[in-house]
């Protein structure tokens, strides 16, 4: 399964990578940010997508309403320090198919990994 991870901060992708390489996945991409993820994106084909709301550039928010205008498939998870409800509810309005806030546990964050792609499966 190859991966794009999309956050400015280079800790919370290795974070991230570490928790992928546990559950097995070790075809990641990394962007630093929604512009770069953009064309990262075309590029790489990712079968899944972890992106943080506040970066530069382009937030993930952003991110997730440009790509979706031509990419309705590829699974999408939010991975932030939102986490008031409206939030939530603003990111899968604009098309995340699961959502996660940090600080998260690796078991959290593979679980949803898992119930994002066991959705698309089905």
């Amino acid at each position: 399964m190859k991966i794009l991870l999309v956050d400015d901060s280079k800790t919370m992708r290795n974070i991230q990578r570490n928790v992928l390489s546990q559950i097995g996945t070790h075809e990641v991409e990394e962007a630093c940010d929604g512009q770069d993820a953009l064309s990262k994106a075309m590029a790489f084909q990712p079968d899944l997508i972890l992106v943080d709301w506040n970066m530069p550039n382009m937030d993930g928010l952003t991110f997730v309403k440009t790509f979706r205008q031509t990419n309705k498939a590829t699974p999408l998870i939010m991975v932030t320090t939102e986490s008031e409800k409206s939030r939530v509810i603003e990111a899968i309005k604009a098309g995340v198919n699961n959502y996660v806030v940090k600080p998260f546990t690796p078991d959290l964050l593979s679980q949803r990994i898992n119930e994002t792609i066991s959705r698309k499966a089905a």
